[in-house]
C-alpha cells in the first residue's frame, strides 16, 4: 500500500456528488441516510451515469500500475470502496476523497470493517456492525484504517525485503501507529501468500532494470533510452517494493552498489 497522487474532479461531477450528499445529508434519522445512501449509490454507479463514468475514470488514473488495487497493488481494481464505509458513514457515501478503486478481493475482505480511536485512547474501538444490529451512529475518533488517499502509508508500514516480503507495523507496540498498521494489514489481508509472492518477484524485477539502467549508464547510452528505463521503472507495479527498496538501499548490499552508481534514482 503507497500513497496515491491526488487529482480533482471537473466541476460538474463535484458539483453532482455534492448535490446527491446533500440529498442524504437531509434525511431525518442516521438509518434512513444509511438506507438512502446503499440505495442511491447503487443508482448511481453505474456505466451509464456519466458522473460515475468521469469518477471512475479519475481512480483509473490515480491507480498505481495497470489500475492495479489500491489496497494490495496487485489484482485490477474494478470495485469503488469507500475508505470510510458508507453503511456506518453515510455522510462520506458520495464525498470524492472517500472514493479509492480496490480489487474485489480487497473489497470482500474489508467489508464495513473500520475502527477509531476514541478520545485519546490508544486502543482502537471496531464500530462494524452486522445486520442485526440497531442502525445508530459509530462513535466519534480517529480512523484506525489507514487511508493511502490522505497519508503515506510507508510512515507506518515496513515491508521485508531479505526474505518474508510481508509488511511489518514500523511503530512501537502500544502506540497508534503500530496499533493502525497492524489492524489495516489484518483486515485487508496484506500479508496473503499470494501477495508476498508477487512483491518477491516485483523485487527481483525492479532490480534487474536497475541494473540495466546503470548498465546503459556506464556506456554512455542516449538520455532517450535511460528515460525509458526509467519510465518502465516508475509504472511497474507493487511500487511499495521499489519505495522500500529506496529507504533500505544502505543496508542491503545487493541494492547499495546499484544505487551508488545511480544515485538519481533514489528520487524516481
Amino acid at each position: 500500500m503507497i500513497r496515491l497522487p491526488e487529482k480533482d474532479l471537473p466541476e460538474a461531477a463535484r458539483r453532482r456528488l455534492a448535490s446527491w450528499q446533500s440529498d442524504v445529508d437531509a434525511l431525518t434519522s442516521h438509518a434512513e441516510r444509511v438506507r438512502e445512501a446503499r440505495l442511491r449509490f447503487r443508482q448511481r454507479n453505474t456505466s451509464r451515469n456519466a458522473t460515475f463514468v468521469v469518477v471512475r475514470q479519475r481512480l483509473t488514473d490515480l491507480c498505481s500500475g495497470a489500475r492495479r488495487c489500491g489496497y494490495c497493488e496487485d489484482s485490477g481494481a474494478d470495485e469503488i470502496d469507500h475508505i470510510w464505509p458508507k453503511d456506518l458513514y453515510p455522510e462520506q457515501v458520495f464525498a470524492w476523497r472517500n472514493f479509492l478503486y480496490a480489487c474485489g478481493g480487497c473489497n470482500v475482505a474489508k467489508r464495513d470493517a473500520f475502527a477509531v480511536f476514541p478520545g485519546r485512547a490508544r486502543s482502537l474501538l471496531e464500530v462494524g456492525r452486522t445486520h442485526r444490529d440497531v442502525m445508530r451512529p459509530p462513535p466519534a475518533g480517529v480512523p484506525g484504517l489507514i487511508d493511502p488517499r490522505g497519508e503515506d502509508p510507508m510512515e507506518l508500514l515496513g515491508l521485508d525485503l531479505l526474505g518474508t516480503f510481508r509488511f511489518l507495523p514500523l511503530g512501537k507496540k502500544g502506540t497508534r501507529g503500530y496499533a493502525r498498521a497492524a489492524y489495516s494489514l489484518r483486515v485487508l489481508q496484506l500479508n496473503r501468500e499470494v501477495l508476498t509472492v508477487a512483491r518477491r518477484e516485483a523485487f527481483f524485477s525492479y532490480r534487474a532494470r536497475l541494473a540495466e539502467y546503470v548498465s546503459l549508464k556506464e556506456r554512455d547510452a542516449s538520455a532517450k533510452d535511460l528515460a525509458l528505463r526509467v519510465q518502465a521503472i516508475q509504472r511497474a507495479s507493487h511500487p511499495t517494493v521499489w519505495r522500500e527498496m529506496q529507504r533500505m538501499q544502505k543496508h542491503l548490499p545487493q541494492l547499495r552498489a546499484l544505487f551508488r552508481k545511480a544515485p538519481e534514482a533514489l528520487a524516481w
